[in-house]
Protein backbone atom coordinates (compact mmCIF):
# COMPACT_ATOMS: atom_id res chain seq x y z
CA UNK A 1 0.00 0.00 0.00
CA UNK A 2 2.74 2.45 0.96
CA UNK A 3 4.50 2.07 -2.35
CA UNK A 4 1.32 3.02 -4.24
CA UNK A 5 0.93 6.07 -2.05
CA UNK A 6 4.54 7.06 -2.65
CA UNK A 7 4.11 6.80 -6.40
CA UNK A 8 1.15 9.14 -6.40
CA UNK A 9 2.83 11.58 -4.04
CA UNK A 10 5.81 11.63 -6.37
CA UNK A 11 3.54 12.58 -9.25
CA UNK A 12 1.91 15.25 -7.13
CA UNK A 13 5.24 16.63 -6.02
CA UNK A 14 6.32 16.90 -9.63
CA UNK A 15 3.90 19.84 -9.74
CA UNK A 16 5.88 21.40 -6.87
CA UNK A 17 4.79 22.54 -4.57
CA UNK A 18 1.85 20.12 -4.29
CA UNK A 19 -1.37 22.04 -3.73
CA UNK A 20 -3.74 21.54 -0.83
CA UNK A 21 -6.51 20.12 -3.12
CA UNK A 22 -4.08 17.54 -4.54
CA UNK A 23 -2.87 16.49 -1.12
CA UNK A 24 -6.48 16.23 0.08
CA UNK A 25 -7.35 14.08 -2.93
CA UNK A 26 -4.36 11.86 -2.32
CA UNK A 27 -5.13 11.44 1.38
CA UNK A 28 -8.80 10.70 0.72
CA UNK A 29 -7.97 8.11 -1.92
CA UNK A 30 -5.52 6.23 0.23
CA UNK A 31 -7.84 6.27 3.23
CA UNK A 32 -10.46 4.67 1.01
CA UNK A 33 -8.00 2.09 -0.32
CA UNK A 34 -6.87 1.25 3.21
CA UNK A 35 -10.47 0.64 4.30
CA UNK A 36 -11.24 -1.51 1.26
CA UNK A 37 -8.25 -3.76 2.02
CA UNK A 38 -8.62 -3.93 5.78
CA UNK A 39 -12.34 -4.59 6.21
CA UNK A 40 -14.49 -7.52 5.08
CA UNK A 41 -16.67 -6.84 2.06
CA UNK A 42 -19.88 -5.01 2.88
CA UNK A 43 -22.73 -7.44 3.49
CA UNK A 44 -26.23 -7.18 2.07
CA UNK A 45 -27.56 -5.03 4.90
CA UNK A 46 -24.73 -2.52 4.62
CA UNK A 47 -25.07 -2.21 0.86
CA UNK A 48 -28.82 -1.70 1.13
CA UNK A 49 -28.22 0.95 3.76
CA UNK A 50 -25.82 2.81 1.48
CA UNK A 51 -28.30 2.67 -1.40
CA UNK A 52 -31.04 3.98 0.89
CA UNK A 53 -28.84 6.84 2.05
CA UNK A 54 -27.98 7.70 -1.55
CA UNK A 55 -31.66 7.81 -2.41
CA UNK A 56 -32.24 10.10 0.57
CA UNK A 57 -29.51 12.45 -0.71
CA UNK A 58 -31.57 12.93 -3.88
CA UNK A 59 -35.05 12.80 -2.35
CA UNK A 60 -34.31 15.28 0.42
CA UNK A 61 -32.69 17.74 -1.96
CA UNK A 62 -34.62 17.19 -5.17
CA UNK A 63 -35.63 20.82 -5.66
CA UNK A 64 -32.16 22.06 -4.70
CA UNK A 65 -30.58 19.79 -7.31
CA UNK A 66 -33.09 20.96 -9.91
CA UNK A 67 -32.26 24.60 -9.21
CA UNK A 68 -28.50 24.00 -9.11
CA UNK A 69 -28.51 22.24 -12.47
CA UNK A 70 -30.61 25.01 -14.00
CA UNK A 71 -28.22 27.62 -12.63
CA UNK A 72 -25.30 25.80 -14.24
CA UNK A 73 -27.01 25.59 -17.63
CA UNK A 74 -28.38 29.12 -17.55
CA UNK A 75 -31.76 27.46 -17.87
CA UNK A 76 -32.58 23.77 -17.64
CA UNK A 77 -36.13 22.54 -18.17
CA UNK A 78 -37.40 21.42 -14.75
CA UNK A 79 -39.44 18.65 -16.38
CA UNK A 80 -36.39 17.31 -18.21
CA UNK A 81 -34.38 17.24 -14.99
CA UNK A 82 -37.16 15.36 -13.22
CA UNK A 83 -37.84 12.82 -15.95
CA UNK A 84 -34.37 12.27 -17.39
CA UNK A 85 -32.40 12.49 -14.15
CA UNK A 86 -34.23 12.23 -10.84
CA UNK A 87 -36.73 9.54 -11.80
CA UNK A 88 -34.07 7.44 -13.48
CA UNK A 89 -31.89 7.56 -10.35
CA UNK A 90 -34.83 6.43 -8.24
CA UNK A 91 -35.55 3.63 -10.71
CA UNK A 92 -31.93 2.41 -10.65
CA UNK A 93 -31.83 2.36 -6.85
CA UNK A 94 -35.20 0.62 -6.59
CA UNK A 95 -34.13 -2.06 -9.09
CA UNK A 96 -30.78 -2.66 -7.36
CA UNK A 97 -32.43 -2.84 -3.94
CA UNK A 98 -34.98 -5.38 -5.16
CA UNK A 99 -32.49 -7.71 -6.84
CA UNK A 100 -29.30 -7.25 -4.83
CA UNK A 101 -29.68 -10.37 -2.71
CA UNK A 102 -29.89 -12.60 -5.78
CA UNK A 103 -27.03 -10.77 -7.51
CA UNK A 104 -24.77 -11.37 -4.50
CA UNK A 105 -25.53 -15.08 -4.24
CA UNK A 106 -22.79 -17.51 -5.38
CA UNK A 107 -23.58 -18.95 -8.79
CA UNK A 108 -23.52 -22.68 -9.40
CA UNK A 109 -21.34 -23.58 -12.36
CA UNK A 110 -21.36 -26.99 -14.01
CA UNK A 111 -18.44 -29.30 -13.15
CA UNK A 112 -16.84 -31.45 -15.84
CA UNK A 113 -17.67 -35.12 -15.44
CA UNK A 114 -14.11 -36.25 -14.73
CA UNK A 115 -13.96 -33.97 -11.66
CA UNK A 116 -17.27 -35.00 -10.07
CA UNK A 117 -18.41 -34.95 -7.33
CA UNK A 118 -16.37 -31.76 -6.93
CA UNK A 119 -18.21 -28.41 -7.25
CA UNK A 120 -17.67 -25.11 -9.09
CA UNK A 121 -18.95 -21.76 -7.90
CA UNK A 122 -18.66 -18.14 -9.02
CA UNK A 123 -18.53 -15.83 -6.03
CA UNK A 124 -19.00 -12.08 -6.68
CA UNK A 125 -16.83 -9.82 -4.59
CA UNK A 126 -16.15 -6.07 -4.65
CA UNK A 127 -13.22 -4.77 -6.65
CA UNK A 128 -12.30 -2.25 -3.95
CA UNK A 129 -12.31 1.47 -4.82
CA UNK A 130 -14.16 2.72 -7.90
CA UNK A 131 -13.52 6.17 -9.39
CA UNK A 132 -16.17 8.01 -11.42
CA UNK A 133 -15.38 10.96 -13.69
CA UNK A 134 -18.81 12.44 -14.34
CA UNK A 135 -20.08 14.57 -17.25
CA UNK A 136 -22.00 17.84 -17.21
CA UNK A 137 -24.91 17.12 -19.54
CA UNK A 138 -26.96 14.95 -17.14
CA UNK A 139 -24.96 15.62 -14.01
CA UNK A 140 -27.23 13.88 -11.52
CA UNK A 141 -28.15 10.76 -13.48
CA UNK A 142 -24.84 10.08 -15.20
CA UNK A 143 -22.97 10.65 -11.94
CA UNK A 144 -25.09 8.47 -9.69
CA UNK A 145 -26.07 5.63 -12.05
CA UNK A 146 -22.57 4.11 -12.11
CA UNK A 147 -22.22 4.87 -8.38
CA UNK A 148 -25.35 2.81 -7.70
CA UNK A 149 -23.85 -0.19 -9.49
CA UNK A 150 -20.53 0.23 -7.70
CA UNK A 151 -22.18 0.54 -4.27
CA UNK A 152 -24.43 -2.46 -4.96
CA UNK A 153 -21.31 -4.47 -5.74
CA UNK A 154 -19.87 -3.51 -2.35
CA UNK A 155 -17.26 -1.01 -3.48
CA UNK A 156 -16.17 2.28 -2.01
CA UNK A 157 -16.66 5.14 -4.47
CA UNK A 158 -14.97 8.43 -5.28
CA UNK A 159 -16.70 10.87 -7.67
CA UNK A 160 -15.16 13.75 -9.64
CA UNK A 161 -17.99 15.97 -10.99
CA UNK A 162 -17.64 18.15 -14.07
CA UNK A 163 -16.17 21.62 -13.67
CA UNK A 164 -18.89 22.93 -16.02
CA UNK A 165 -21.59 22.38 -13.38
CA UNK A 166 -20.09 23.99 -10.25
CA UNK A 167 -23.43 24.64 -8.51
CA UNK A 168 -24.44 21.00 -8.87
CA UNK A 169 -20.98 19.74 -7.93
CA UNK A 170 -20.90 21.81 -4.75
CA UNK A 171 -24.36 20.66 -3.73
CA UNK A 172 -23.59 17.00 -4.40
CA UNK A 173 -20.39 17.26 -2.38
CA UNK A 174 -22.26 18.86 0.54
CA UNK A 175 -25.22 16.46 0.59
CA UNK A 176 -23.15 13.30 0.17
CA UNK A 177 -20.79 14.37 2.95
CA UNK A 178 -23.79 14.80 5.27
CA UNK A 179 -24.84 11.14 4.88
CA UNK A 180 -21.67 9.21 4.07
CA UNK A 181 -18.32 8.69 5.71
CA UNK A 182 -15.53 10.02 3.50
CA UNK A 183 -14.16 6.48 3.13
CA UNK A 184 -17.54 5.18 1.86
CA UNK A 185 -18.54 7.68 -0.79
CA UNK A 186 -16.72 10.93 -1.51
CA UNK A 187 -17.28 13.77 -3.96
CA UNK A 188 -14.16 15.74 -4.86
CA UNK A 189 -13.74 19.34 -5.86
CA UNK A 190 -13.71 20.43 -9.50
CA UNK A 191 -10.40 22.31 -9.63
CA UNK A 192 -8.38 21.81 -12.82
CA UNK A 193 -5.57 20.05 -10.97
CA UNK A 194 -8.06 17.59 -9.44
CA UNK A 195 -9.42 16.74 -12.86
CA UNK A 196 -5.94 16.08 -14.21
CA UNK A 197 -4.81 13.99 -11.24
CA UNK A 198 -7.97 11.93 -10.74
CA UNK A 199 -7.52 9.56 -13.70
CA UNK A 200 -3.93 8.88 -12.65
CA UNK A 201 -4.94 7.42 -9.29
CA UNK A 202 -4.65 3.60 -9.18
CA UNK A 203 -8.35 2.85 -8.78
CA UNK A 204 -9.58 -0.72 -8.89
CA UNK A 205 -11.96 0.45 -11.64
CA UNK A 206 -12.49 3.81 -13.32
CA UNK A 207 -15.64 5.07 -15.05
CA UNK A 208 -15.56 7.98 -17.46
CA UNK A 209 -18.48 9.52 -19.33
CA UNK A 210 -17.67 12.19 -21.89
CA UNK A 211 -16.13 12.84 -25.27
CA UNK A 212 -14.11 10.32 -27.25
CA UNK A 213 -11.14 12.71 -27.28
CA UNK A 214 -10.98 13.00 -23.50
CA UNK A 215 -11.84 9.31 -23.13
CA UNK A 216 -8.61 8.43 -24.91
CA UNK A 217 -6.64 10.57 -22.44
CA UNK A 218 -8.41 8.99 -19.47
CA UNK A 219 -7.79 5.48 -20.79
CA UNK A 220 -4.12 6.32 -21.34
CA UNK A 221 -3.73 7.62 -17.77
CA UNK A 222 -5.58 4.64 -16.31
CA UNK A 223 -3.53 2.24 -18.39
CA UNK A 224 -0.34 3.28 -16.63
CA UNK A 225 -1.79 1.69 -13.47
CA UNK A 226 -3.45 -1.19 -15.36
CA UNK A 227 -6.73 0.21 -14.08
CA UNK A 228 -9.70 -1.32 -15.90
CA UNK A 229 -12.04 1.31 -17.35
CA UNK A 230 -15.63 1.72 -18.38
CA UNK A 231 -15.86 4.44 -21.00
CA UNK A 232 -19.20 5.82 -22.11
CA UNK A 233 -18.28 8.13 -24.95
CA UNK A 234 -20.28 9.39 -27.88
CA UNK A 235 -19.87 9.74 -31.57
CA UNK A 236 -22.33 10.32 -34.34
CA UNK A 237 -25.45 8.27 -33.66
CA UNK A 238 -27.51 7.82 -36.85
CA UNK A 239 -31.25 7.66 -37.35
CA UNK A 240 -32.25 5.67 -40.44
CA UNK A 241 -35.68 6.26 -41.96
CA UNK A 242 -36.74 3.24 -44.01
CA UNK A 243 -39.02 3.60 -47.02
CA UNK A 244 -41.67 1.73 -45.00
CA UNK A 245 -41.62 4.27 -42.14
CA UNK A 246 -44.46 6.52 -41.08
CA UNK A 247 -42.81 9.91 -41.68
CA UNK A 248 -45.06 11.82 -39.28
CA UNK A 249 -44.35 9.38 -36.48
CA UNK A 250 -40.61 9.33 -37.18
CA UNK A 251 -40.46 13.14 -37.33
CA UNK A 252 -42.18 13.53 -33.95
CA UNK A 253 -39.98 11.00 -32.19
CA UNK A 254 -36.73 12.23 -33.70
CA UNK A 255 -37.63 15.83 -32.84
CA UNK A 256 -38.08 14.84 -29.21
CA UNK A 257 -34.94 12.67 -29.13
CA UNK A 258 -32.86 15.44 -30.65
CA UNK A 259 -34.14 18.41 -28.66
CA UNK A 260 -34.30 16.83 -25.22
CA UNK A 261 -31.75 18.77 -23.15
CA UNK A 262 -31.20 20.91 -26.28
CA UNK A 263 -29.43 18.03 -27.98
CA UNK A 264 -26.80 17.79 -25.24
CA UNK A 265 -27.26 14.05 -24.97
CA UNK A 266 -24.60 11.49 -25.84
CA UNK A 267 -27.16 9.21 -27.49
CA UNK A 268 -29.10 11.94 -29.30
CA UNK A 269 -29.52 11.32 -33.04
CA UNK A 270 -26.60 13.09 -34.70
CA UNK A 271 -27.79 12.82 -38.29
CA UNK A 272 -30.76 11.37 -40.17
CA UNK A 273 -30.65 9.25 -43.32
CA UNK A 274 -33.86 9.47 -45.38
CA UNK A 275 -34.80 8.02 -48.78
CA UNK A 276 -34.00 10.76 -51.31
CA UNK A 277 -37.58 11.03 -52.56
CA UNK A 278 -38.82 11.72 -49.03
CA UNK A 279 -36.04 14.03 -47.83
CA UNK A 280 -37.77 17.39 -48.32
CA UNK A 281 -41.12 16.16 -46.99
CA UNK A 282 -39.51 14.62 -43.95
CA UNK A 283 -37.47 17.75 -43.22
CA UNK A 284 -40.61 19.88 -43.27
CA UNK A 285 -42.41 17.45 -40.96
CA UNK A 286 -39.43 17.44 -38.59
CA UNK A 287 -39.31 21.23 -38.62
CA UNK A 288 -43.02 21.40 -37.86
CA UNK A 289 -42.69 18.98 -34.94
CA UNK A 290 -39.82 20.95 -33.44
CA UNK A 291 -41.92 24.12 -33.69
CA UNK A 292 -44.94 22.38 -32.15
CA UNK A 293 -42.94 21.08 -29.18
CA UNK A 294 -40.82 24.12 -28.39
CA UNK A 295 -42.33 27.03 -30.31
CA UNK A 296 -40.25 29.98 -31.49
CA UNK A 297 -39.88 31.92 -28.26
CA UNK A 298 -36.43 31.53 -26.64
CA UNK A 299 -38.02 32.27 -23.27
CA UNK A 300 -39.88 28.94 -23.46
CA UNK A 301 -39.20 27.21 -20.13
CA UNK A 302 -39.41 23.77 -21.76
CA UNK A 303 -36.35 24.48 -23.91
CA UNK A 304 -32.94 24.07 -22.27
CA UNK A 305 -29.98 26.41 -22.69
CA UNK A 306 -26.60 25.45 -24.07
CA UNK A 307 -24.17 24.83 -21.22
CA UNK A 308 -21.64 27.60 -21.98
CA UNK A 309 -20.77 30.43 -24.34
CA UNK A 310 -17.91 28.32 -25.70
CA UNK A 311 -20.25 25.49 -26.62
CA UNK A 312 -22.71 27.95 -28.17
CA UNK A 313 -19.94 29.44 -30.31
CA UNK A 314 -18.88 25.96 -31.40
CA UNK A 315 -22.41 25.21 -32.64
CA UNK A 316 -22.46 28.53 -34.50
CA UNK A 317 -19.21 27.51 -36.17
CA UNK A 318 -20.63 24.14 -37.28
CA UNK A 319 -23.63 25.80 -38.90
CA UNK A 320 -21.52 28.55 -40.53
CA UNK A 321 -19.19 25.94 -42.03
CA UNK A 322 -22.17 24.04 -43.45
CA UNK A 323 -23.58 27.24 -45.00
CA UNK A 324 -20.21 28.08 -46.51
CA UNK A 325 -20.10 24.62 -48.09
CA UNK A 326 -23.52 24.95 -49.67
CA UNK A 327 -25.98 23.50 -47.14
CA UNK A 328 -29.54 24.76 -46.69
CA UNK A 329 -30.44 25.77 -43.14
CA UNK A 330 -33.92 25.53 -41.59
CA UNK A 331 -34.27 27.29 -38.22
CA UNK A 332 -36.78 29.63 -36.53
CA UNK A 333 -34.12 32.31 -36.02
CA UNK A 334 -30.42 32.85 -36.61
CA UNK A 335 -28.17 31.69 -33.82
CA UNK A 336 -26.79 35.21 -33.45
CA UNK A 337 -30.29 36.61 -32.84
CA UNK A 338 -29.90 38.64 -29.62
CA UNK A 339 -33.14 37.24 -28.14
CA UNK A 340 -31.88 33.67 -28.43
CA UNK A 341 -28.29 34.40 -27.58
CA UNK A 342 -29.25 36.30 -24.43
CA UNK A 343 -30.85 33.11 -23.10
CA UNK A 344 -27.96 31.03 -24.51
CA UNK A 345 -30.57 28.98 -26.34
CA UNK A 346 -29.56 27.72 -29.75
CA UNK A 347 -32.45 27.71 -32.26
CA UNK A 348 -33.45 24.17 -33.37
CA UNK A 349 -31.57 23.81 -36.64
CA UNK A 350 -31.92 21.41 -39.57
CA UNK A 351 -29.14 21.16 -42.14
CA UNK A 352 -30.15 19.93 -45.59
CA UNK A 353 -27.59 19.02 -48.19
CA UNK A 354 -24.93 18.13 -45.66
CA UNK A 355 -21.82 16.52 -47.14
CA UNK A 356 -19.13 14.40 -45.59
CA UNK A 357 -16.53 17.17 -45.76
CA UNK A 358 -18.57 19.45 -43.48
CA UNK A 359 -17.46 19.75 -39.86
CA UNK A 360 -21.00 18.96 -38.76
CA UNK A 361 -20.60 15.49 -40.30
CA UNK A 362 -17.17 14.89 -38.81
CA UNK A 363 -17.71 15.93 -35.17
CA UNK A 364 -20.25 14.91 -32.58
CA UNK A 365 -22.68 17.83 -32.56
CA UNK A 366 -23.94 17.78 -28.96
CA UNK A 367 -26.52 20.46 -29.53
CA UNK A 368 -29.87 21.13 -31.28
CA UNK A 369 -28.41 20.90 -34.80
CA UNK A 370 -29.43 17.99 -37.03
CA UNK A 371 -28.17 17.19 -40.56
CA UNK A 372 -30.70 15.40 -42.77
CA UNK A 373 -29.21 13.44 -45.66
CA UNK A 374 -30.74 11.43 -48.49
CA UNK A 375 -29.89 7.89 -49.61
CA UNK A 376 -30.94 5.86 -52.67
CA UNK A 377 -30.90 2.24 -51.55
CA UNK A 378 -31.10 0.69 -48.04
CA UNK A 379 -27.63 -0.77 -48.56
CA UNK A 380 -26.32 2.78 -49.10
CA UNK A 381 -27.54 3.84 -45.65
CA UNK A 382 -25.85 0.84 -44.05
CA UNK A 383 -22.62 1.54 -45.91
CA UNK A 384 -22.73 5.19 -44.84
CA UNK A 385 -22.98 4.22 -41.17
CA UNK A 386 -20.27 1.58 -41.51
CA UNK A 387 -17.76 4.02 -43.00
CA UNK A 388 -17.70 5.81 -39.65
CA UNK A 389 -16.70 4.96 -36.12
CA UNK A 390 -19.18 2.68 -34.43
CA UNK A 391 -21.78 4.86 -32.74
CA UNK A 392 -23.06 4.79 -29.19
CA UNK A 393 -26.64 4.50 -30.46
CA UNK A 394 -28.52 3.75 -33.67
CA UNK A 395 -32.18 4.42 -34.45
CA UNK A 396 -34.23 2.71 -37.16
CA UNK A 397 -37.73 3.64 -38.25
CA UNK A 398 -40.00 1.53 -40.41
CA UNK A 399 -42.37 -1.41 -40.71
CA UNK A 400 -40.34 -3.70 -43.01
CA UNK A 401 -38.93 -6.43 -40.75
CA UNK A 402 -36.44 -7.67 -43.31
CA UNK A 403 -35.06 -4.15 -43.78
CA UNK A 404 -34.91 -3.71 -40.01
CA UNK A 405 -33.08 -6.98 -39.46
CA UNK A 406 -30.61 -6.17 -42.24
CA UNK A 407 -29.63 -2.96 -40.40
CA UNK A 408 -29.44 -4.77 -37.05
CA UNK A 409 -27.23 -7.54 -38.44
CA UNK A 410 -24.96 -5.41 -40.61
CA UNK A 411 -24.22 -2.50 -38.25
CA UNK A 412 -22.51 -2.45 -34.87
CA UNK A 413 -23.46 0.11 -32.23
CA UNK A 414 -23.63 0.48 -28.47
CA UNK A 415 -27.41 0.14 -28.47
CA UNK A 416 -30.46 0.41 -30.71
CA UNK A 417 -33.99 1.72 -30.40
CA UNK A 418 -36.42 0.66 -33.13
CA UNK A 419 -39.11 3.19 -34.07
CA UNK A 420 -38.06 5.68 -31.42
CA UNK A 421 -35.02 7.38 -29.92
CA UNK A 422 -33.20 7.20 -26.59
CA UNK A 423 -35.41 4.68 -24.82
CA UNK A 424 -33.01 1.74 -24.93
CA UNK A 425 -31.04 3.73 -22.36
CA UNK A 426 -33.95 3.60 -19.90
CA UNK A 427 -34.17 -0.21 -19.89
CA UNK A 428 -32.79 -1.17 -16.50
CA UNK A 429 -32.48 -4.85 -17.50
CA UNK A 430 -30.37 -4.01 -20.55
CA UNK A 431 -26.67 -3.05 -20.50
CA UNK A 432 -25.66 0.47 -21.45
CA UNK A 433 -22.31 0.92 -23.10
CA UNK A 434 -20.46 1.73 -26.28
CA UNK A 435 -18.29 -0.15 -28.73
CA UNK A 436 -15.06 0.92 -30.37
CA UNK A 437 -14.70 4.70 -30.40
CA UNK A 438 -18.05 5.11 -28.60
CA UNK A 439 -16.83 3.36 -25.47
CA UNK A 440 -16.11 0.12 -23.71
CA UNK A 441 -17.76 -1.74 -20.86
CA UNK A 442 -21.35 -1.51 -19.65
CA UNK A 443 -23.46 -0.72 -16.62
CA UNK A 444 -27.12 -0.43 -15.52
CA UNK A 445 -28.81 -2.91 -13.24
CA UNK A 446 -27.17 -6.30 -12.93
CA UNK A 447 -24.74 -5.35 -15.70
CA UNK A 448 -23.34 -2.62 -13.46
CA UNK A 449 -23.13 -5.00 -10.53
CA UNK A 450 -21.10 -7.41 -12.66
CA UNK A 451 -18.87 -4.67 -14.07
CA UNK A 452 -17.92 -3.56 -10.56
CA UNK A 453 -17.51 -7.07 -9.16
CA UNK A 454 -14.87 -9.72 -9.49
CA UNK A 455 -16.64 -12.97 -10.28
CA UNK A 456 -14.21 -15.26 -8.50
CA UNK A 457 -14.18 -18.86 -9.77
CA UNK A 458 -13.83 -21.34 -6.89
CA UNK A 459 -13.27 -25.11 -7.28
CA UNK A 460 -14.26 -27.24 -4.29
CA UNK A 461 -12.27 -30.49 -4.37
CA UNK A 462 -14.07 -33.68 -3.35
CA UNK A 463 -12.27 -36.40 -1.40
CA UNK A 464 -13.97 -38.98 -3.60
CA UNK A 465 -12.42 -37.79 -6.86
CA UNK A 466 -9.42 -39.77 -8.13
CA UNK A 467 -7.29 -36.74 -9.03
CA UNK A 468 -4.45 -38.24 -7.01
CA UNK A 469 -4.00 -40.70 -9.87
CA UNK A 470 -2.37 -37.77 -11.72
CA UNK A 471 0.54 -37.70 -9.28
CA UNK A 472 3.88 -39.37 -10.07
CA UNK A 473 5.30 -41.93 -10.15
CA UNK A 474 3.42 -42.44 -13.39
CA UNK A 475 2.36 -45.97 -14.15
CA UNK A 476 -0.71 -47.89 -15.12
CA UNK A 477 -3.03 -45.56 -13.22
CA UNK A 478 -2.14 -42.59 -15.36
CA UNK A 479 -2.59 -44.59 -18.56
CA UNK A 480 -6.11 -45.55 -17.53
CA UNK A 481 -6.89 -41.99 -16.50
CA UNK A 482 -5.53 -40.63 -19.77
CA UNK A 483 -7.69 -43.06 -21.70
CA UNK A 484 -10.77 -41.91 -19.79
CA UNK A 485 -9.90 -38.22 -20.33
CA UNK A 486 -9.43 -38.77 -24.06
CA UNK A 487 -12.79 -40.51 -24.22
CA UNK A 488 -14.48 -37.58 -22.49
CA UNK A 489 -12.71 -34.87 -24.53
Amino acid sequence: MDHIRDQILDRSLDRSPASAPLRALDDAFHAMVARSRAEPAADLAERLDRLARLRAVVADNEERFRQAISADFGHRSAVETTIAETMMVYSEIRHATKHLKSWMAPQRIATALQFLPARNRLIPQPLGVVGIIAPWNYPLQLTLAPAIGAIAAGNLVMIKPSELVPHFAGLLKETVAARFDATELLVTGVEDEIAKAFASLPFDHLVFTGSTRVGRLVAEAAGRNLTPVTLELGGKSPAIIDASADLDEAAERIAYGKLLNAGQTCIAPDYVLVPERSLQAFAEKLRAQMRRMFGTDPANKDYTSVISDRHYARLEGLVADAVERGAKILQPARADDPNWKAHRKFPPTLILGATEDMAVMQEEIFGPVLPVLGYREPADAIAFVNRRDRPLALYWFGKDRDARDAVLSRTVSGGVTVNDCLFHFAQVNQPMGGVGASGTGAYHGEWGFRTFSKLKPVFYRSKFNRLADLYPPYGGKIARLEKMMRFMS
